[in-house]
């Protein structure tokens, strides 16, 4: 029996500053470098890379967030040169313009490509992105981040090979999403940061002021609902979009709702945030690739409320680890709302306790990079 490949990985992404894709960069990285694995990252820099350097994992600074056709070419023949000097067998791409130079590259030297499908990626008017997006296709495995991507892959790109999909879930990092993780002093903070009385049920939506999110149906929805003894918090930066903050706020006051709906931009510290929430909320328009609030909110053990698009339909079990309502809705939504708060103490620390099972179970950040280094072996050992 010939003797088993050890993968040795270069991840490939635009820059290394914040989000979801640079969080599960760098925690594949730190997957491999824990089983002793030769990994690197290329990407154009950011303050992530400080991350990498604790790790001990080599970081190739290179213009890989341009979309221009001669520095993408240019940056391929980089990536070449440095995948012959380090041995790589498997090149992991995560972003389309890198992706490209990734392809070239691996093309180039015979490394294996590999790809992450992270977004539904606009296809722009008559389809003319088509081709640009198709490259994160061209993987000999893609990874799917939930069955929402994997069903836009196949109709979007139908020549696709279903057999080479791979359905691996981002995550909830439960070391930090957890409530015994939350100190006293930490959730005080956040009771005093956010001026949160004691004596009324805490609804939060985070996540950034954009319209697709749907705050404002979420406001709509609080007008509509039975019960009106809560206390809504919608944190998050609205990144310049004055205008959409604005029009929420008129929605507001058109509902007489001032004295129950609060805005406070940027948050830190989210888990204790959670902490203090009786419910949280996911009320996009549009569907998320993955939805991360929604699990996250579980593994706080809380009842998440969301609307029944996109990821989410994989993480969440209705009723039993949550709360989908219809995600065009603010009646459906203010139904949802009524039912949680409805729930006596027992049956939403039931649904709490399972929604923690689910993530442990399912959504951990152990579980999504044994299955990416899984990914790995089965690609530089061609196993079908």
């Amino acid at each position: 029996m010939p003797k088993e490949i050890e993968p040795i990985v270069l991840q490939v992404l635009p820059e290394l500053d914040t989000g979801g894709v640079e969080t599960g960069t760098i925690e594949i990285a730190s997957a491999l470098q824990e089983k002793g694995i030769k990994n690197f990252v290329a990407s154009q820099g950011g303050r992530l890379v400080y991350d990498l350097e604790k790790l001990g994992v080599e970081h190739l600074r290179l213009p890989l967030k341009s979309k221009n056709y001669f520095k993408m070419k240019c940056n391929a023949k980089k990536l070449a040169e440095y995948i012959r000097q380090n041995h790589i067998n498997i090149v992991h791409a995560r972003s389309r313009a890198p992706a490209w130079s990734a392809y070239w590259a691996a093309k180039e030297t015979g490394a294996h490509f590999v790809t992450t499908f992270h977004g539904t990626y606009g296809l722009g008017p008559m389809g003319i992105k088509k081709f640009y997006n198709k490259i994160m296709t061209f993987g000999e495995r893609v990874i799917v981040i939930s069955n929402h991507i994997k069903n836009h892959i196949l109709q979007n790109y139908p020549k696709t090979d279903a057999k080479k999909l791979r359905l691996i879930h981002r995550c909830a990092d439960i070391e930090r999403f957890s409530p015994e993780a939350v100190t006293q002093a930490r959730l005080i903070n956040k009771i005093a940061e956010y001026n949160i009385a004691d004596d009324k049920p805490v609804l939060l939506l985070p996540g950034r002021i954009t319209r697709w999110k749907g705050q404002h149906i979420l406001i709509r929805a609080l007008h509509l609902m039975k019960n009106q003894n809560y206390y809504c918090i919608i944190a998050g930066d609205s990144q310049g979009r004055q205008e959409y903050l604005d029009y929420l706020k008129r929605l507001v006051k058109k509902y007489k709702l001032e004295d129950r709906i609060g805005f406070f931009g940027r948050y830190t510290d989210a888990p204790a945030l959670m902490m203090n929430a009786t419910i949280i909320l996911s009320t996009a328009i549009e569907p998320e690739a993955f939805g991360r609030i929604s699990v996250e909110g579980q593994a706080m053990g809380k009842i998440v409320v969301a609307s029944n698009i996109g990821g989410t339909l994989d993480t969440i079990e209705d009723g039993i680890t949550g709360k989908l309502y219809q995600y065009d809705s603010p009646q459906a939504l203010a139904d949802a709302l009524d039912w949680a708060l409805s729930l006596s103490k027992e049956e939403a620390q039931k649904i709490g306790l399972a929604a923690i099972k689910n993530v442990k179970e399912h959504f951990t950040k152990q579980i999504m990079c044994d299955k990416t280094i899984e990914v790995y072996r089965e690609v530089v050992n061609q196993i079908e």
